[in-house]
């Protein structure tokens, strides 16, 4: 892969003065983005100095080091000597009379009214749950499990316990009961925030007899907090309600707990290929920080405006969009609902009724919009300034198109590749470059990203694993009581390196590309390839909507390639003759031996609630071995349909 031959975003005359990135290139005395980059790299201890008072980081004691790694590169310990609360920078706009009345949050719901939450309000919310959490006995680094639907409700709460100095442990609102233990009960929680329920499609999904179930086989859970659906029944007699813990000790306020910067204020798991999660811990002065920056460099988020990029509380996607939103003064729309519900106009009209300036969606759905364009985009869109796009790599095709219709030709789309360990950017975007289609034009300043080979070389314009080759703010500190399957996972593969597992590639003109994940990776034919990279070509057909990509085992290639798609809506031709322009138009494209042995044509595919196709488990499945964690899966009829197609077709 290399620059695509499609239209390469430009930056504006607006993005080129007035932009964040901007403002902070003057303020450190440059023009050049290049240097400026490469100064956050050699200079980091300056260049962390003017980002936190760039980003108007509230600290109640000043650090006297920018980091210390006498512990080794694995386990930095940064802006020693400083005392902060994440939480207080957020509040600093309630406090600005300003923007006190600003909206903080607006919560919309698929079927109920929405709740609008000025800055004012959320500093008084917040105050009054910590407080009432205090009551029940939650104390300093105690962890608190919260498994509720985003909207008031979570964000208060996340901020509400690292306002008191607590943990909080986020859970997916659609996990089981073995996910839901597994989880709490590595991390030892003492309580549990959870939500009755929550409506999905017009239907009500009742989690209380999963979260009871589960909390049956905690001991440590103490109590349970009920945050009630409205939708649902009512509590039961001697429930804990939510409400009332959120109100139990109004005018009770007390200052919010002075915290080391290498405090954890949250553990957030991830699913791995085994059954054991991972639980990476962030702290006051990693992850906040790293957000604070990212979305003022990256995302260009200014105070006043107004964002949205709906994500569930439980992945690492529903802190980051709060943190971003509300640490710049922006107000945060959530939503909690299938974006498709009752049709695809959904989400266009939420940006019009709100005017969302900053809109942020997956790979996935944007494909979901282009294929029900028609529908989706009757609302008016013209508030929007800046697209995000993040959570799996994106095709050229749909890049374009979400840049020509949701950002009107002349948006940018600021594409970003992190995950859960990592905060947020390893790579990304600035609007002071150029930008081209499915790319990343930089890596994120302050990180020191590479692409190498197998031996930790640099190399260019080939496929190699995305490093990074010193600590970087936002890292996890490691994973909780686990250093051994943290230093497994990125720091053992090639030593003095962390290893991200991300296939990634970084070509001559210095865009760089992400391919899949490391353990996603085809050879076939002696030659190494992303899954990306045949998904590419796939999603360019018109006939085609989806599609994974699998590398399995053959004697002659080493691998071959099977392939799963969805046919867009409007395919009304044979299956067959589907999968014969899909091998003939990979063979066409990169080669006779690349040609698929299979493909298959599903109404479906295993994905994530962030909408990440499975390719883990699609592969398992084609493989008859091992599932591995599936509390990731949202969708266990696509694995279903999955297991009785592969059964139908074996010969």
């Amino acid at each position: 892969m290399t620059t695509n031959d499609l239209a390469v975003w430009q930056p504006r005359a607006e993005d080129l003065t007035n932009s964040n990135i901007a403002r902070l290139m003057k303020r450190l005395g440059f023009t050049d983005y290049d240097a400026f980059y490469r100064f956050s790299i050699e200079q980091p201890a300056q260049y962390w100095k003017e980002v936190n008072a760039f980003c108007g980081i509230v600290w109640s004691t000043d650090y006297t080091q920018y980091v210390d790694t006498s512990g080794g590169a694995e386990f930095p310990r940064w802006f020693t000597g400083g005392e902060l609360n994440w939480v207080d920078t957020v509040l600093r706009w309630s406090d600005n009379p300003a923007t006190a009345q600003q909206p903080a949050l607006i919560a919309e719901r698929e079927q109920i009214a929405a709740e609008t939450v000025t800055f004012a309000e959320l500093k008084t919310r917040v105050q009054n749950f910590a407080a009432g959490m205090a009551s029940l006995g939650v104390k300093r680094g105690d962890r608190v499990g919260l498994l509720i639907e985003n909207g008031i409700e979570a964000n208060v709460t996340l901020l509400g316990l690292s306002y008191l100095g607590a943990i909080v442990v986020p859970l997916f609102s659609g996990f089981g009961v073995d996910a839901i233990v597994a989880r709490l009960s590595s991390c030892t929680a003492r309580m549990l925030v959870a939500s009755t329920g929550f409506s999905r499609r017009g239907n009500f999904v009742d989690a209380r007899a999963i979260i009871e179930a589960a909390c049956k086989q905690l001991p440590t859970i103490e109590t349970i907090i009920w945050k009630h659906s409205p939708e649902g029944p009512p509590l039961s007699v001697g429930d804990i309600n939510w409400a009332h813990v959120a109100n139990s000790t109004p005018g009770q306020q007390t200052p919010s707990a002075r915290m080391s910067p290498d405090d954890p204020f949250m553990v957030i798991y991830t699913s791995g290929t085994t059954g054991k999660p991972k639980g990476p811990v962030h702290t006051h002065g990693g992850f906040p920080l790293k957000m604070a920056h990212d979305s003022l460099v990256h995302f260009d988020i200014r105070q006043g405006d107004v964002v949205c990029w709906p994500a569930d509380m439980g992945w690492i996607a529903g802190p980051l969009v709060s943190t971003m939103a509300l640490l710049n003064g922006a107000t945060l729309v959530t939503y909690d609902g299938a974006p498709d519900y009752p049709n695809w106009t959904r989400m266009g009209k939420l940006i019009e009724r709100y005017g969302v300036t900053v809109y942020g969606a997956s790979p996935t759905l944007i494909r979901g919009y282009a294929s029900h364009a028609e529908i989706a985009l009757q609302p008016d869109l013209s508030s929007i300034r800046l697209l995000i796009t993040a959570g799996e790599p994106i095709d050229p095709v749909h890049f374009k198109w979400f840049e020509t219709h949701f950002g009107h030709g002349t948006c940018p789309i600021i594409n970003v590749t992190g995950g859960t360990e990592a905060s947020c950017a390893l790579l990304s975007s600035v609007v002071v470059k150029p930008i081209a289609a499915a790319s990343f034009n930089t890596a994120s300043p302050g990180v020191m990203t590479d692409v190498v080979d197998a031996a930790g070389e640099s190399v260019r314009n080939a496929i190699g694993e995305l490093s990074i080759r010193a600590p970087f703010v936002g890292m996890t500190q490691s994973f909780w009581m686990d250093d051994e399957r943290y230093l497994d996972s990125y720091w053992r593969a090639i030593p003095g390196q962390w290893i991200h597992g991300d296939l990634a590639l970084h070509d001559d003109k210095g865009y760089f590309y992400i391919l899949g994940r490391s353990d996603d990776t085809l050879k076939i034919a002696g030659k190494r390839l992303g899954p990306a990279e045949v998904e590419e070509i796939l999603l360019a057909l018109k006939d085609v909507s989806e599609a994974a990509a699998i590398g399995v085992s053959d004697p002659s290639k080493g691998q071959k390639l099977v392939i799963f798609v969805i046919a867009s809506p409007d395919y009304k031709g044979e299956p067959a003759a589907l999968e014969a322009m899909i091998k003939d138009h990979v063979a066409d494209r990169m080669g006779k031996p690349f040609r698929p042995s299979r493909v298959y044509i599903m109404k479906d595919l295993p994905k994530t609630r962030s909408q990440k196709v499975m390719r883990r488990l699609i592969r398992n499945i084609f493989m008859q071995e091992t599932l591995g964690d599936l509390s990731a899966l949202n969708n266990p009829s696509a694995m279903e349909e999955l297991q009785q197609v592969l059964k139908n077709s074996a010969p």
